[in-house]
């Protein structure tokens, strides 16, 4: 009788969050967050490894992190969702992704030589 070989690296979802089936909070697949602070002494891994991808990356997508982290989309939403409730994790402004107003200038000029 042979045994079935346990993966150490497989947990359960339901273990990943403490239970928990919904985030505290709506987020889509494409909602970007960035690190607004370092995790704290004791943090769950995977908490610390959501922060860890996304002080090195910049701001990503719920979706990247799932993919970068080889987590399920469900449990990245539970956690990334956690770590924006205590502040580890912020929404960038929209203000944050506009281009310098000096490139948008150039690419008006540019618009209008063409359309001479």
């Amino acid at each position: 009788m042979t045994r079935s070989r346990r993966d150490p690296d497989l947990v359960r979802a339901y273990v990943r969050t403490g239970g928990r089936t919904r985030p505290t909070r709506e987020l889509d697949l494409v909602t970007l967050v960035r690190a607004a602070k370092d995790p704290l002494p004791g943090t769950a891994p995977d908490a610390r490894r959501v922060i860890t991808l996304c002080s090195r990356q910049g701001t990503l997508s719920v979706a990247e992190i799932a993919a970068y982290l080889d987590l399920p989309p469900s449990v990245v939403k539970i956690v990334v969702a956690d770590l924006m409730d205590s502040g580890h994790l912020v929404t960038p402004t929209p203000a944050e992704h506009l281009p310098e107003i000096a490139l948008l200038e150039e690419v008006l000029n540019g618009l209008r030589a063409l359309a001479v």
